[in-house]
């Protein structure tokens, strides 16, 4: 198991759930639109954000989006040592940074102090695309070891400055590369693991990657906290960690949608129906199995795990609850009935 830290309230390692991140792409000076995404993403079912702190004013930002914000909220630095401890003086929850390319030792131990004095963990972010130069010369290329090796040496900057409220990520775009760096942190440390696949792309591709990375770390017990990373609206990234979760086995929370492949036998528009329903879930906060089949042939017999269904057939269709057929339905009518029988579950 691994060690535990707050992140303005939230746990994240030990026996806590793993979380959901997510990261603002609006410019973080703007604190209406920050705040407004920030309340879009937490509804969504986001629990930590983190927001870009490239300048001071951002950096100063950070107190009013604080006092907006229904989450905590991590701050990114990069190179600017300052700009760490305007972000962490303004109270941000938890620091993103890499603590060997922000200068001396000095400014080092400055930022230490500033996140020890306030109770505040440092997330050390290690990047494939951005290794040291004497670690890529050593192994030649980006490698789960390269990787691993430059998290400990930026854990050693920071325990020489006696801080050890640390949580590792080591993100790279190749989900193999990704995973088994994960693999060895995991074995050769027991500090809280953030998870995910960086640039990972759009939302099909980017989803598919991050299911297999991420997904494949959860079902192999490793992973305290996430991020999906896509080229979107970071809202997405949101529901897609929700369904990642969900499918891993790790979390059981909201509604899992089950759905028939097709075949000969149906009779209905179903991938338009499996979308209609899909989308309407995420409103819906209950722990159900919720299946749209494609006929009534066998639907509801295959879908009897489900707490409740629909099956298509012509011109009108099936709703069923635990594999019994409750009443049959219009067409036009069978998702407002299921919805309906949601409501009573």
């Amino acid at each position: 198991m691994t060690r535990q830290i707050n992140v303005g309230g939230v746990l994240i390692g030990g026996d806590a759930p793993v979380t959901i991140q997510s990261m603002c792409n609006t410019p973080t000076q703007d604190v209406t639109a920050t705040v407004d995404q920030i309340k879009k993403l937490a509804a969504a079912g986001c629990e930590i954000v983190r927001v870009a702190v490239p300048d001071m004013e951002a950096a100063r930002a950070v107190g009013k989006i604080k006092e907006g914000s229904p989450i905590p909220v991590v701050v990114d630095i990069h190179f600017d040592y300052k700009l760490a401890l305007e972000a962490i003086a303004a109270g941000a929850d938890k620091v993103r940074i890499n603590p060997g390319n922000i200068g001396g030792e000095d400014r080092v131990k400055a930022v230490a102090d500033a996140c020890r004095q306030r109770g505040i963990p440092i997330r050390i972010g290690v990047n494939g695309g951005s290794l040291e130069k004497p670690i890529l010369a050593k192994y030649g290329k980006i490698c789960p070891e390269a990787m691993v090796e430059s998290a400990f040496g930026h854990i050693r900057l920071l325990n020489k400055f006696d801080f050890d409220d640390i949580c590792v990520s080591l993100k790279s775009s190749s989900v193999p590369v990704t995973m088994k760096a994960y693999q060895l942190m995991g074995e050769a440390s027991s500090y809280p693991l953030h998870i995910g696949v960086t640039e990972a792309g759009t939302v099909r591709m980017g989803t598919l990657k991050s299911a297999v990375g991420i997904g494949g770390l959860l079902a192999l017990g490793i992973g305290d906290t996430m991020r999906v990373s896509l080229s979107a609206d970071p809202v997405e990234e949101v529901y897609a960690a929700r369904e990642i979760l969900k499918a891993a086995g790790v979390r059981r929370e909201g509604p899992e949608l089950v759905s028939c492949p097709t075949c000969g036998r149906t009779k209905i528009d179903l991938i338009a129906l499996a979308n209609k329903v899909e989308e309407r879930l995420k409103a819906v906060d209950k722990p159900i199995t919720v299946a749209v089949m494609g006929c009534a042939v066998n639907g509801p017999g295959e879908a009897s795990a489900a707490d409740c269904g629909i099956a298509g057939g012509v011109g009108e269709g099936l709703l069923f609850r635990k594999g019994e057929i409750v009443k049959k339905v219009p067409q036009d009518r069978l998702v407002d009935e299921l919805f309906a029988l949601i409501a009573e579950l």
